[in-house]
């Protein structure tokens, strides 16, 4: 099994132990996330940093195509775009990753070789993550063989609601061993998990197990990304490194759509754990539409004129 960080070996010594420290933590004050949230959304950028910001947001981008009716061809148009998301301007700068499911992360791999572009690919019986541990565990070891660089996988909500934080610690230790070099993303589903203090909790459950990533959502429920719940999960990372010397990679996925948006997630990540997460080996942004938006207004900055959706590619 991966190692455990040696200042929480006891902690994970038992359920009760793991429970205590969870449980232990500070309480989150809603009201005061909230309004430090929207208090850093409202910060306007010069035209020059805003030009800057934009072409960050765009490489850490996992360009994203999670769907049912996805095929070969699909995956390899998404590739494409990922390496070259505006064709008339090369200047632009490839997104970070394509993330696809497990079936398609051969597709991908192929697409995206010799390039910088990451292969990401869910795993564990994604978005409800309702399987056995053999199953979840079968889930990434496939999807590493077919190329995958990065494993997105989910914790087992249910389990966790019900407390059972030992069970959900052992089963991202054992994902985190099936990935082998896989960067692993250890996905909360915070809509689902109804508190600020429970999303606290399952960030400090997942950096102690080995995740390489913390993230948000799947996209794949009513409530995903949000600012505040961002903000809390930067602030566990911040905490994280300054007590183990670790640094853990944050992503929210889920309903970032705009450039605006994106900027936002930006300015927090900036004003909460410094430019040392300012990188897309550091933060990502789990979307689809988001990256049509920043072309536009990419080349509305660069040439005066907003083309519009109809110039750049229907993902």
């Amino acid at each position: 099994m991966p190692t455990i960080t040696p200042a929480f070996a006891d902690v994970t010594a038992s359920d009760s132990t793991l429970r205590r420290f969870l449980h232990g933590l500070p309480g989150v004050d809603a009201v005061g996330l909230e309004a430090r949230a929207a208090s850093l959304g409202t910060r306007s950028i010069k035209t020059t940093a805003k030009a800057y910001a934009i072409d960050l947001a765009i490489s850490m981008i996992d360009l994203t195509t999670l769907e049912g009716a996805d095929t070969p061809g699909k995956v390899r148009a998404l590739a494409a775009k990922a390496l070259r998301p505006d064709p008339t301007d090369r200047t632009t700068p490839a997104t970070a990753a394509v993330c696809v499911y497990p079936d398609m992360a051969e597709t991908a791999a192929a697409a995206l070789a010799g390039s910088d572009v990451k292969v990401a690919s869910v795993a564990t019986a994604f978005p409800a993550g309702r399987a056995s541990l053999a199953v979840k565990l079968a889930d990434t070891r496939d999807a590493v063989a077919a190329g995958a660089d990065e494993i997105d996988m989910v914790i087992d909500r249910g389990a966790f609601l019900a407390g059972h934080y030992l069970k959900v610690y052992e089963e991202i230790r054992a994902v985190k061993e099936a990935a082998g070099a896989a960067r692993l993303k250890v996905i909360f589903e915070t809509g689902e998990l109804s508190t600020y203090d429970n999303i606290r909790r399952a960030s400090w459950l997942g950096m102690i197990a080995g995740a390489d990533f913390i993230k948000t959502s799947t996209g794949k429920v009513g409530v995903n990304a949000t600012p505040a719940n961002t903000l809390l999960m930067l602030e566990a990372v911040r905490d994280f490194r300054a007590q183990t010397g670790v640094q853990i990679g944050v992503k929210p996925a889920g309903g970032i759509r705009t450039s605006k948006d994106a900027v936002k997630f930006l300015v927090l990540v900036n004003e909460t754990v410094g430019e040392d997460w300012l990188d897309n080996h550091w933060f990502r942004f789990g979307a689809s539409s988001l990256l049509n938006d920043l072309l536009m207004q990419r080349q509305k900055l660069s040439t005066g004129r907003y083309s519009g959706p109809d110039y750049v590619t229907v993902d």
